[in-house]
């Protein structure tokens, strides 16, 4: 195995719909330092930008965030955990939470190269996060994120399972609701699992249940965390509620939940993959009552071939922090950036 030198670490960044964080990953104790986070200047920040600008602005940011980071100094290795599809060449092909409306593909890891010096390595967020919980799963697994959307990626064979063109775990793109008022999806379309499912799906079923149906969520947990206001509903109460036991606010959530079950019985069905594992901001803030519920809803669908308790075994909680994307794509430039020659090899 390849050997790092004692003094270098790598610059690794991750980019959200909302959040952009950047920090440094040691490939010889797997951990990370001076980890930093801001806003991400997408669309959230300017709401109908076109997609170039928002593209050249995002990169400007990475640019600059890893300057600050390195202290001007060159990085040793740039490694960049992207909420989009990625194609095995490292271009960016869409990105509905971050710029919204598809435009060109970006080659940002070129891009990078080009104005840092350094080799950078871009990679879907959830493929990175799938190479953090690669080192510790005995076998293979699906990743799902729920977060202000959802995503997956299924790790079988020592691989992420998706094609060359970038295509594979992207559920949250899923069609779920075909009704014309379906939800509205961050890349345009409609009734997509994402906009049913997601943290900003469950805060619009819970804003639209408090409004059609007054008398009780003026009577729940909600209400009281919220000050009795549908306009002061956000996820964090949503949540709480949740955690408290909350009829009202855990009857909406167990109806977005349904969806979402019916996605995961579909990649049980088809590939076999017998291990769950949620992360995403919202989901790990609800917690045990979010799995609990999800589990619930496997069991009333039903897996083919599997009993009660071994569906309440498929689906876990992942650690509950935001480092999935740094320290997967740490791990990821850990195996593809190569030693120099005067360190060795061992």
């Amino acid at each position: 195995m390849s050997t790092v030198p004692a003094d270098e670490t790598f610059t690794v960044l991750d980019v959200g719909g909302t959040t952009l964080r950047v920090g440094g990953y040691d490939p010889r104790t797997g951990t990370l330092s001076g980890v930093r986070r801001m806003p991400v200047d997408g669309m959230h920040r300017t709401p109908g930008a076109p997609v170039p600008v928002l593209q050249q602005r995002l990169m400007e940011q990475i640019v600059r965030e890893v300057a600050a980071h390195t202290g001007g100094r060159p990085p040793r290795a740039l490694g960049v955990a992207f909420a989009g599809p990625i194609s095995a060449a490292g271009l960016i092909l869409a990105a509905p939470t971050v710029w919204g409306r598809r435009g060109d593909p970006l080659p940002l890891g070129e891009l990078l190269t080009a104005r840092t010096g350094a080799p950078a390595v871009v990679v879907n967020d959830l493929t990175a996060a799938a190479w953090r919980y690669a080192a510790t799963e005995p076998g293979d697994f699906c990743l799902l994120t729920v977060s202000s959307g959802i995503g997956n990626k299924v790790f079988r064979g020592g691989e992420v399972l998706v094609d060359a063109d970038g295509h594979g775990g992207e559920l949250g793109h899923w069609v779920c609701d075909r009704s014309p008022d379906a939800p509205l999806c961050d890349c345009g379309g409609r009734g997509h699992l994402g906009a049913v499912a997601s943290g900003r799906g469950v805060l619009a079923a819970t804003r639209r249940a408090a409004r059609e149906d007054g008398s009780a969520f003026r009577s729940s947990r909600l209400a009281a965390l919220c000050d009795g206001r549908v306009e002061h509903i956000d996820n964090r109460a949503v949540a709480r509620a949740v955690r408290a036991g909350d009829p009202f606010t855990t009857e909406v959530l167990r109806g977005t939940l349904a969806p979402l079950a019916q996605a995961i019985t579909g990649v049980f069905a088809s590939i076999g993959v017998c291990r769950y594992i949620l992360m995403g901001g919202f989901a790990l803030a609800v917690g045990e009552p979010y799995r609990r519920m999800l589990v619930a809803e496997l069991r009333r669908l039903g897996c083919f071939g599997l009993g009660p308790e071994q569906i309440d075994a498929m689906v876990s909680l992942g650690v509950a922090d935001d480092d999935h994307g740094l320290i997967g794509v740490g791990r990821l430039l850990a195996g593809r950036t190569p030693v120099p020659s005067s360190q060795g090899a061992s």
